[in-house]
């Protein structure tokens, strides 16, 4: 595995090693002691093309997410939430597929979100912490303040999702 820095601090991609033959292939995903977190929380989701999902965060216990595509591609967008970083409200975007078997590791305080750019994206996520429902909250996807460009012209959205409030209120 390569863990590549990217411009925002603690925020990390990662070049997972994939191994083909006749039979198929066997992929690396996540090696704790290499990002030195433990994930606790595992979860799976599947969407289809142009869904849009995010962005959304945990308060109270929040979750560092480790990020990586089964099935498919998906542009991942983070935008960080920590108030006394040199790189708050900036975003990173990053394309994750199964084919580039890139992966990405984001700490807590960030927003979180993807869209599906295939016919079928199957994403696993590993966290840092459990689901809290009571603290979930959501940033809209095309916050005109985040100026994110997600290359979807018409996203499918979850209706929690279409309430998610603007970043300036997040504030």
């Amino acid at each position: 595995m390569k863990i590549i820095k990217t411009p925002i601090k603690d925020l990390i991609l990662i070049k997972n090693k994939k191994f083909d033959d006749k039979r198929g292939y066997f992929r690396e995903v996540l090696v704790e002691k290499l990002i030195k977190k433990r994930f606790i929380f595992n979860v799976i989701s599947y969407s289809k093309k142009n869904v849009v999902r995010g962005l959304h965060f945990q308060i109270g216990k929040p979750q560092g997410k480790f990020i990586s595509v089964m099935k498919g591609k998906i542009i991942d967008v983070a935008v960080d939430l920590r108030k006394n970083s040199k790189t708050y409200g900036k975003h990173f975007k990053a394309i994750l597929s199964d084919k580039n078997c890139t992966s990405v590791y984001i700490p807590e305080g960030f927003a979180h979100g993807f869209a599906g750019l295939e016919k079928e994206n199957l994403v696993i996520y590993s966290c840092t912490n459990y689901r809290y429902k009571k603290g979930e909250r959501g940033i809209m996807w095309n916050d005109k303040d985040l100026k994110i460009n997600w290359g979807i012209k018409k996203p499918v959205l979850s209706k929690k999702d279409k309430k998610n409030n603007k970043f300036k209120d997040f504030n």
